[in-house]
């Protein structure tokens, strides 16, 4: 696969572009991404579905200056795929036809299962894994669901259920009765399907999802994994029906989505009154990576490898000088974790978080030595995109902030209560990084102690005096009911 690709998809409401960039096999990140609302399917559905010409012309401008962009980047393979309102125009060729004889590029317009299986692969790889899961893409002129199990995609389906469609059949003439008749007829579909989470991909969802992360503060500006608690998202979407324009601003709602935010709204409003479910999660990817992911992991079943993360490696590879160091210290800090957790009442499955975070707590350095603790937490925090819930970003990211440093500071700890461990938790885990950090100050090739743990003492055994970590380690600011005592 070519390093750099780009992913064009044209939507019924927006044509958007993405550009990733390789930096090993399996490891991407994205390098630009645009948009433009050119409404193509603009008054297509009250004219049997054909796209009107100046619609066409304003997606063939995107379209033109979108690869002069992908240019610029020396991008070797553009992926384009068009869905609802090209698959349901009858002149859908004239549009194809021009676009490839005048700009050189193809048009794969996809079929509404496929665009819903491109957004299934999107969230089974790149969110954090759930046991069953339906993801839901409101678009302008349809919607896909797919049944994730285990993240695998068992179903899929496509219903003529678009906001721009509704707009225009339905809520231009404000028939909103008949509106909800035609997508509960159409929801039918869904009756066998158990789903615990719904997944939500698409404008309308983080639009949404963006609006009540603002009312309610949320601490993370991070919309991929985002977790809205059900019955306020219930809430906020019943004030979105009955909002008028003025009402909508206060509601957080962007101007260019206030056409067709009700239509959005609705659809969703049916689904969620369908089904119980107990989670609800915004996704910040969708068809564009899920096209990008079918054309990566064509040879492994569109699914990474077992414990593979692409953000994780992305990092790595980007910001990480010395790996054997980073690995030491990542299975050093697991070993304390393992002799004390018990003693120190830490929940036993932060121990993931604690590994990771020790292993890219050096990451910062590469920008800067002095304070490589403050880089290394906003690459964290900010680059950790995929796979991680907002609660294991934010944990890793102020572990690799307080390392070797002082604890965790109350204001850091009030500002992100809802989404960190308990702060007893917190400061324990953070002092076992920091002992991990110090017992490694004279970076051994190998490691040359070995650890026991009784009675609330960390018993270290070396042959050598290990003079630079006792000296690290007197400095640090200790936690209850853990010590150090070294034996040479």
């Amino acid at each position: 696969m070519a390093k750099t690709v780009a992913v064009i998809d044209i939507g019924s409401n927006s044509v958007r572009m993405v550009i990733y960039e390789k930096t090993s096999r399996f490891a991407f990140h994205l390098i630009h991404e645009a948009k433009s609302k050119v409404r193509i399917s603009e008054l297509a559905y009250q004219n049997g579905g054909n796209l009107q010409e100046k619609a066409m012309q304003r997606a063939y401008n995107a379209l033109s200056d979108f690869l002069s962009i992908a240019n610029s980047y020396k991008v070797r393979k553009t992926l384009c795929v068009a869905t609802s309102a090209l698959r349901d125009a009858p002149n859908k060729k004239l549009f194809i036809n021009r676009v490839k004889k005048e700009l050189g590029l193809h048009i794969k317009v996809i079929e509404g299962k496929k665009e819903a299986y491109y957004g299934g692969v999107a969230c089974a790889n790149l969110l954090a894994p759930q046991k069953t899961a339906l993801s839901i893409d409101i678009g302008g002129g349809s919607t896909e669901f797919s049944f994730i199990e285990d993240k695998t995609i068992t179903k899929t389906f496509s219903l003529d259920l678009g906001t721009v469609r509704l707009k225009e059949l339905f809520f231009d003439r404000d028939a909103i009765d008949e509106a909800q008749e035609y997508i509960d007829s159409k929801l039918d579909i869904l009756d066998a399907l158990d789903p615990k989470t719904v997944i939500g991909i698409g404008g309308t969802f983080r639009s949404i999802a963006t609006a009540i992360m603002q009312k309610t503060h949320y601490p993370l500006k991070k919309i991929n994994g985002f977790e809205c608690e059900v019955d306020f998202f219930k809430e906020y979407l019943e004030e979105i029906m009955l909002a008028d324009q003025k009402k909508l601003v206060k509601l957080g709602i962007d101007a260019d989505r206030f056409d067709v935010i009700k239509p959005g709204a609705l659809i969703l409003q049916r689904v969620l009154q369908k089904l119980s479910i107990t989670t609800l999660l915004a996704s910040g990817v969708g068809v564009r990576e899920g096209v990008y992911l079918c054309d990566l992991l064509r040879n492994s079943a569109h699914k990474f490898p077992h414990n593979y993360n692409p953000s994780l490696r992305y990092l790595l590879d980007g910001y990480l000088r010395d790996s054997h160091f980073s690995n030491q210290l990542s299975s050093l800090a697991k070993e304390i974790f393992d002799l004390t957790h018990k003693d120190l009442a830490i929940t036993p499955s932060l121990r993931f978080e604690l590994g990771v975070a020790a292993k890219l707590y050096p990451i910062g350095t590469t920008i800067h030595f002095y304070s490589k603790n403050k880089h290394s937490y906003y690459l964290i925090q900010s680059a950790l995109e995929y796979g991680f819930t907002h609660a294991q970003i934010l944990t890793i990211a102020t572990l690799a902030r307080y390392a070797k440093k002082k604890l965790p500071s109350s204001t850091h700890l009030k500002h992100y209560e809802r989404l960190l461990p308990l702060p007893k938790e917190l400061k324990a885990l953070s002092y076992i990084l920091s002992i991990s950090i110090s017992l490694l100050s004279h970076r051994p090739r190998n490691k040359d102690f070995t650890l026991s743990f009784d009675k609330g003492v960390l018993i270290v055994d070396a042959k050598h005096p290990m003079y630079l970590s006792k000296d690290a380690l007197a400095k640090l600011h200790k936690v209850k009911g853990l010590q150090v005592k070294f034996n040479f």
